[in-house]
């Protein structure tokens, strides 16, 4: 959440954030800081009260002690009338608060200097590159195909079981998952991250903390008795985890892993973008989180991105990184790097990680701080990553490492799956 400071101070700044963002509601804007001033107005007006009620209640001591009584009991008639004054105006103040409140949640965060113009994924920025484009036989399968012709993925059981977007794994292609998501905790744990096994469910203070609600409720499942959401992303639950607290500056930045499936609802359109594991309602991924010092959060935000960067080599992947362009970016992010693999048997790219900052835009919500050397209390910016989401990077693992007489595994994963070749 952006704090009402900045839209006071950089109004500015602040409209041309949301017009980079391409945030349909500018006039918000005006709107919030009309009903701030009015706030503040009033708050004055009731501090006032206050004020007057102290120094009168005082007085009333001293008339009394004094034996003047009479002028005490019109004081006293004074002091009810204001406190009765204020009990409205703290009325009024609530109902301005959370109108306030209700508004400030709508808007998203601003982009940082460095993000591209742009509406639409065509006007991401392509920062850098790596690997091959493999040269695979004329007989090259997608990797449904290659699901179905060695018995690893299930996409009918998964839909009798539940519904389309639910897919089974089968055999080595459970293996292949447990191998996959045991190699990448163990490169996140290697590189200083401490591993967390998170709940699968949160509350909703915590889903409104990483920015999910209010922007995102209609994409997560809701557990409505109990009102809990079934976590679309790691992220939730572990950021959380600092919700409320105050950290030691030294102990930044804290780095955080987590493995756990995700669930999100919209699946996308149609065609070849949701065929196979392109697009699902529930996946496993591996996910970095870090609190970091605001003045070193975008290195730390490099760092992650080559952090990320080295895993996909080890799977000797071909890929691309994406600076996000302001339209394309999520609510909270305010800077976000998509990394995304070549499918060589489709013959398109798909996204396989987001790496962003979120400065603090989420801490603020969570109300994450830390003491800096001044003993003065400051947000901690909060940053994320996905190392890796699964289903694109088996799906890419079967097609691009695919030969006549099986898969290669890549050699970084083959003591986790206990073989060179799947067959």
């Amino acid at each position: 959440m952006l704090p009402i400071h900045l839209l006071r101070q950089e109004k500015e700044r602040v409209l041309s954030g949301l017009q980079k963002k391409n945030f349909k509601e500018p006039e918000l804007v005006d709107k919030i800081l009309a009903i701030d001033e009015h706030r503040r107005k009033i708050q004055a007006e009731n501090d006032g009260l206050a004020a007057m009620v102290n120094s009168a209640s005082k007085n009333i001591g001293q008339l009394m002690a004094q034996g003047k009584k009479e002028e005490a009991e019109m004081l006293k008639v004074t002091v009810a009338q204001h406190k009765e004054q204020s009990k409205e105006l703290t009325s009024q103040l609530s109902e301005l608060e959370n109108s306030l409140q209700d508004m400030m949640v709508r808007l998203p965060n601003l982009p940082h200097s460095t993000v591209p113009k742009g509406s639409t994924p065509e006007e991401n920025e392509v920062v850098r590159q790596g690997g091959k484009t493999p040269d695979l036989s004329a007989q090259k399968l997608a990797h449904w195909d290659l699901a179905a012709k060695y018995e690893l993925i299930d996409f009918e059981l998964g839909n009798k079981l539940t519904g389309s977007g639910f897919p089974v794994y089968i055999g080595k292609g459970a293996k292949l998952q447990r191998a996959l998501i045991s190699y990448f905790l163990d490169y996140n744990i290697a590189a200083g991250y401490k591993e967390y096994y998170p709940p699968y469910m949160v509350n909703e203070a915590s889903a409104f903390g990483t920015g999910q609600l209010p922007d995102k409720e209609g994409q997560m499942y809701h557990a409505q008795i109990d009102g809990f959401f079934l976590i679309p992303t790691a992220e939730v639950p572990v950021t959380n985890i600092y919700r409320d607290e105050i950290i030691q500056e030294a102990s930044l930045p804290i780095k955080m892993t987590a493995y756990s499936p995700c669930f999100r609802r919209e699946a996308g359109s149609y065609g070849k973008d949701v065929r196979g594991l392109n697009r699902v309602h529930q996946f496993d991924k591996v996910e970095i989180v870090q609190l970091a010092h605001p003045d070193k959060s975008y290195e730390v935000l490099e760092g992650m991105v080559l952090h990320v960067e080295k895993l996909l080599q080890s799977l000797g992947l071909q890929y691309r990184i994406l600076r996000l362009c302001g339209g394309d970016m999520s609510f909270a992010s305010a800077l976000t790097y998509d990394f995304e693999v070549y499918s060589a048997a489709q013959e398109r790219w798909l996204e396989v990680s987001s790496v962003s900052n979120f400065e603090t835009f989420q801490t603020n919500r969570m109300k994450i701080r830390f003491k800096d050397g001044s003993g003065k209390t400051q947000l901690a910016h909060s940053l994320n990553g996905s190392s890796l989401a699964l289903p694109r990077i088996v799906a890419c693992i079967l097609e691009n490492h695919q030969t006549l007489d099986g898969i290669n595994i890549p050699e970084s994963l083959q003591p986790y799956f206990g073989n060179k070749i799947l067959n």
